[in-house]
């Protein structure tokens, strides 16, 4: 699955640069050249990006205090991308929670590195399975590039249909693996969630491409 960048950067050439060619190694690119309008989409938005690329010199609020407003917010990865080569601004930078700093100019071959540096220490524990990525550290599952919106048990039985893969799973076997959930066979409680996922997912019931009803017995996931 793509990773998803957030870049914060108001010369358009270098935007442009920067998104063209993280595009070509695979990336996922949403770019902002004003920083009060990317830290707005941010809060709402935060657990979709894995990394944010941001630059120092900026209009309305300058680079510093935005990399302060992010750190407030969230625990993404910081990579600044900066004109100034002060060790001064370099090391505010770190201490206002900023994981790597690029002087520019630089090669954007560098930047590809560096970021798949962080990513590797950041992203390590994520498992991708067909269409879907799941993190079972943040308890957030992926799908298609998007990070789902899900209740606690709705995780709790997509991460068990990603862990039991083209497996049959009863609705007895599926309610025992939810936390503090009295499973009743009378009532349709598992049904209702399952319902509920599929419509998170685009999934018909009548033609389902993820999750299968087996007559009589319970579910299969295809991922």
């Amino acid at each position: 699955m793509k990773k998803r960048i957030l870049l914060i950067e108001d010369d358009l050439d270098m935007q442009i640069l920067i998104i063209n060619y993280l595009e070509n190694y695979d990336f996922s690119v949403k770019a902002y050249d004003k920083p009060l309008e990317a830290l707005t989409h941010l809060e709402s938005n935060k657990n979709i990006y894995d990394l944010i690329i941001l630059d120092l010199m900026l209009p309305q609020m300058d680079g510093f205090d935005v990399c302060k407003k992010i750190r407030e917010i969230s625990n993404i990865p910081i990579i600044i991308s900066s004109a100034k080569h002060e060790i001064d601004d370099k090391i505010l930078t770190y201490d206002l929670g900023a994981d790597d700093y690029l002087s520019k100019p630089y090669e954007p071959r560098e930047l590809v590195i560096r970021i798949n540096a962080i990513l590797r220490r950041t992203i390590n524990n994520n498992k991708v399975i067909g269409d879907f990525e799941l993190n079972e550290d943040k308890m957030e599952i992926s799908f298609d590039d998007y990070l789902l919106d899900l209740t606690k048990i709705e995780y709790e039985i997509l991460h068990l249909f990603l862990s039991n893969n083209n497996k049959v799973l009863s609705r007895e076997v599926i309610a025992n693996a939810i936390n503090s959930f009295d499973y009743n066979p009378k009532d349709r409680a598992i049904d209702m969630h399952i319902s509920n996922l599929r419509a998170k997912l685009g999934d018909d019931s009548k033609n389902a491409q993820y999750i299968k009803s087996v007559w009589g017995i319970g579910y299969k996931f295809i991922g």
